[in-house]
């Protein structure tokens, strides 16, 4: 009988090679117990990684549209809040305006002209409000503050208006001649003078510094909606021009009648005023509805994806670990005869 010549060293070689893999293959199965998808996604699904690879890219990309639709919402919602303080301050100016029709004792009068002067400066502050660094009504200007203050020092809005008035009646608005001005006179002021510094050219010339184009978001893949607004709309220049013909010359030594004209024309410039601003808000509130029901659309689409890819990359958790286990046995044992063989001697048979 012939016998082979092995070497301890030979032995030890082997059964190092043999944990270096079983070490290799615990690593994979562990990775894939603790996380239940495949180690090596391109070495298990082959040909069908780019597949995989293009889905993946589609859901994150719907990720993306979800979360900047969540920014888009909450600039829509600041819109809102802002909207429904400006309609508030408009309805106030309407409130005092039916308040005073026929009246024409000063003090009331006075007390009239302030209180649309204070509802004119909270409307202009809502109307300059930012969300995140940006200017909410200031269309796609969203870097510029959009609405002038009227009582601001300096105002070019309030200079434009007394040289207009000066212009045309020959005297300022507190001058006692002001009881001469009649109401076709009133009239036509207000409708060939007024009107086109306010809502006309002069809006851009002295009250708004933002666009006239609001900002648009992309909410789907295929969807694109306004989401601003802007206050060179017509409800926010009603507005003005209601609060300026009030503040200017309510109080003014005009004549029963003629005052009765400026306060009819000046209510219904402010209901105009609330009309535009509730369609702005019912605009964006539109908006609103279609980002949710975008994000329903997206999520059903990422839930359907990422079943479809479970079924590519996830694996049986239980049979990773059953596997891990396997090897750690397997290593172990190897360990103990790599051992047992470095104690073969032949000075122990000496």
């Amino acid at each position: 009988m012939k016998t082979n010549f092995v070497s301890t060293l030979a032995i030890q070689s082997a059964l190092r090679l043999t944990v270096q893999r079983a070490q290799s293959e615990m690593m994979d199965a562990q990775t894939e117990a603790v996380t239940g998808r495949h180690a090596d996604i391109g070495l298990e699904l082959g040909a069908s990684s780019a597949r995989n690879v293009s889905l993946n890219r589609d859901v994150e990309r719907m990720r993306t549209i979800i979360d900047g639709n969540a920014l888009v919402t909450n600039r829509i919602s600041s819109s809102q809040n802002a909207l429904d303080q400006m309609a508030g301050s408009a309805q106030q100016v309407l409130d005092t305006l039916i308040s005073m029709v026929g009246i024409n004792d000063q003090g009331r009068l006075n007390v009239a002209e302030t209180t649309v002067t204070t509802a004119l400066e909270n409307f202009t502050a809502f109307a300059n409000s930012s969300s995140n660094g940006e200017f909410l009504f200031s269309g796609v200007n969203t870097d510029v503050k959009p609405l002038a203050g009227y009582t601001d020092t300096g105002s070019a809005a309030k200079a434009s208006f007394d040289a207009a008035y000066l212009a045309y009646f020959g005297f300022t608005q507190n001058d006692p001649s002001a009881y001469t001005i009649t109401t076709t006179q009133m009239d036509d002021f207000l409708t060939n003078q007024v009107e086109p510094l306010i809502l006309g050219a002069g809006w851009d010339t002295d009250w708004s510094g933002a666009d006239s184009n609001v900002m648009t978001s992309r909410i789907n893949s295929n969807e694109v909606i306004d989401s601003s607004a802007t206050i060179n709309a017509d409800g926010p220049k009603n507005m003005a021009m209601a609060s300026v013909i009030i503040m200017e010359m309510l109080a003014t030594p005009l004549s029963n009648d003629t005052r009765q004209v400026l306060a009819e024309r000046a209510i219904d410039y402010v209901g105009q005023a609330i009309s535009g601003i509730d369609f702005q808000r019912a605009e964006l509130g539109l908006s609103e509805q279609r980002i949710a029901k975008a994000n329903e659309s997206l999520e059903i689409q990422i839930d359907l994806m990422s079943l479809y890819i479970g079924e590519l990359e996830n694996v049986d958790v239980y049979e990773a670990s059953t596997r891990l286990t396997t090897l750690m046995t397997q290593v172990e044992t190897s360990y103990t005869l790599t051992a047992r063989i470095q104690q073969l001697s032949l000075t122990n048979y000496l």
